[in-house]
């Protein structure tokens, strides 16, 4: 069995559109021939995907979660091609699962894209200071000390966007990928445009001392 790079994947990857789980596993199945699992993808239905990134998606749904009684709410925008897909059931069940991992996971942006310049930064500046503040790096060549610090942001994508997250029922594949099985059944691009999350009481200052007890010391 060949061995199975992180560059190899990368690379089907942008030629194909397929998500990351899905390039590596062809690529196991092909021995890492890469023809032979573009061609396993493209049996899947898989390997389209990036071919419909250029389409226009203005169609598509507003979807809703609401959960633990009431104290989170998820409001997310899901766009498609047409208006028979977006009343579709495979369309219409993702928008609930993206919109309930919202509500379990907590994402901050979209995609890797949305997430500010000044943020990325203080984080890779965070990232550098941890990597050569830790005494195993000491001796490490600046290369492997950026490597360290492109992991950890890799990281911090992986727990604040929600694309890279990984899909909370299903961890084995990311939201992303998630989505392109969807494209690849649909035949139409789908996209996440937006989302907010709301949290009960989310940035109030609540009350520390104790009601009930002022209240029986009035009546007392």
């Amino acid at each position: 069995m060949a061995e199975i790079t992180a560059t190899a994947v990368k690379q089907l990857r942008e030629k194909t559109g397929a998500g990351m789980m899905e390039c590596k596993n062809a690529l196991r199945e092909a021995d890492g021939n890469e023809e032979k699992a573009i061609d396993i993808l493209r049996a899947r239905g898989l390997a389209s995907a990036k071919k419909r990134e250029g389409r226009i998606a203005a169609e598509g749904i507003v979807g809703s979660y609401i959960h633990m009684g009431g104290k989170v709410g998820v409001l997310v925008e899901l766009n498609c091609e047409t208006d028979f897909v977006a009343r579709g059931d495979e369309f219409q069940q993702l928008v609930k699962d993206i919109a309930m991992h919202i509500a379990a996971a907590e994402p901050r942006y979209v995609s890797r894209e949305e997430v500010p310049a000044s943020v990325l930064d203080k984080e890779r500046e965070i990232a550098t200071a941890q990597a050569k503040g830790d005494p195993k790096n000491a001796n490490k060549p600046d290369q492997v000390i950026e490597k360290i610090v492109e992991g950890r942001l890799n990281k911090f994508y992986e727990e604040q966007v929600l694309l890279d997250q990984p899909f909370v029922k299903a961890p084995e594949k990311t939201v992303a990928e998630l989505v392109t099985e969807k494209v690849a059944k649909t035949g139409e691009r789908i996209a996440v445009r937006r989302f907010t999350r709301y949290k009960m009481g989310e940035g109030l200052d609540r009350r520390a001392d104790d009601f009930g007890g002022e209240v029986a010391s009035l009546v007392g």
